[in-house]
């Protein structure tokens, strides 16, 4: 038996929020349902300037466009007790119409193996698209559920709408 997590929750909020939008709903998501979180934190941060993607000179214009720059390395990607979650959700902004590519390294260095996996996007205008799906093809373990894309300004009682209706509050 694996040594379990810091709260003894079996549910865990695991984000990357470039602007706060999405570290605001995690949060949220969190709360609602007595879980850890374990937050996504870049080994090289972005800065405002390299999220600035109506600048093609800026650090997520230039990994968009040549995908080979798109490995983000993290400070960490497996949180302490990882093996005793079942339910990982994991939330993050949508960037032309994918998961932040930040999320990567975190979907396959780890094993979903008996985990319930649920993505979950923020943005103000893009649609979910196949985000999620994508995030599942990197990893060929778990039970990955279809993704969702909440408002950026997300309240308590959408986020605690949404987790009724998914079935996970």
């Amino acid at each position: 038996m694996s040594t379990p997590n810091a709260s003894g929750s079996s549910v865990l909020v695991a984000y990357y929020s470039a602007h706060g939008h999405t570290g605001r709903v995690a949060e949220t998501v969190a709360k609602t349902l007595g879980a850890d979180t374990f937050v996504l934190t870049p080994a090289d941060p972005y800065s405002e300037a390299d999220l600035n993607y109506n600048d093609p000179r800026s650090r997520v214009s230039r990994e968009h466009d040549d995908p080979g720059k798109r490995h983000v390395e993290l400070v960490s990607t497996t949180p302490d007790g990882f093996a005793d979650y079942r339910t990982v959700l994991v939330g993050y902004p949508v960037w032309w119409g994918e998961a932040a590519w930040v999320l990567d390294d975190f979907v396959r260095q780890n094993d979903f193996s008996g985990k319930t996996v649920v993505p979950f996007c923020t943005s103000y205008s893009s649609p979910v698209g196949s985000s999620a799906t994508r995030l599942a093809a990197l990893d060929d373990t778990g039970d990955w559920k279809p993704g969702t894309r909440l408002e950026a300004a997300a309240n308590a009682k959408a986020v605690t709408a949404w987790l009724h209706r998914i079935g996970v509050a």
